[in-house]
């Protein structure tokens, strides 16, 4: 992994290059619009940029998969689960932000991407979000 910083960037924190395996959901409104696959660019504490098959739209709520390199227990895959928002998209390069995280185990075989999922956490943070935002938003009022 290199870490990634030039002279003229203005993000205040580090970017790793790091090439992984992604799987992604777009979520609009409580419903998914957009699933896909691709590879991860670089990522940060805050953020991750990937490779999409189609161009995202920013502002979108988006469930992030990605591969994890170590195992766990020096046997078990891990994915790294990220929450966020697409923050811009030029072609098929999107940049997101990380709002929320967690690890988790994956299969021993591949999985065929899913477009919808059983449990909806990736809704159920979006609402989440915004109920948030609306009880600000009145508390400001």
């Amino acid at each position: 992994m290199d870490l990634m910083k030039s002279k003229n960037e203005r993000r205040s924190k580090f970017r790793f290059a790091i090439q992984r395996d992604v799987r992604y959901k777009i979520a609009e409104d409580g419903v998914v619009v957009a699933a896909g696959s691709g590879q991860t660019i670089n990522m940060g504490s805050s953020g991750v940029a990937f490779v999409t098959e189609q161009p995202l739209a920013p502002g979108g709520f988006v469930e992030l998969s990605i591969s994890w390199p170590m195992l766990l227990d020096e046997t078990c895959r891990m994915r790294f689960i990220v929450f966020g928002r697409v923050l811009r998209c030029t072609g098929r390069k999107a940049v997101c932000t990380i709002d929320k995280y967690e690890f988790r185990t994956q299969a021993r075989t591949f999985q065929p991407l899913a477009t919808t999922r059983a449990d909806r956490m990736l809704e159920r943070w979006a609402d989440g979000i915004r109920k948030e935002n609306l009880k600000t938003n009145v508390a400001r009022a």
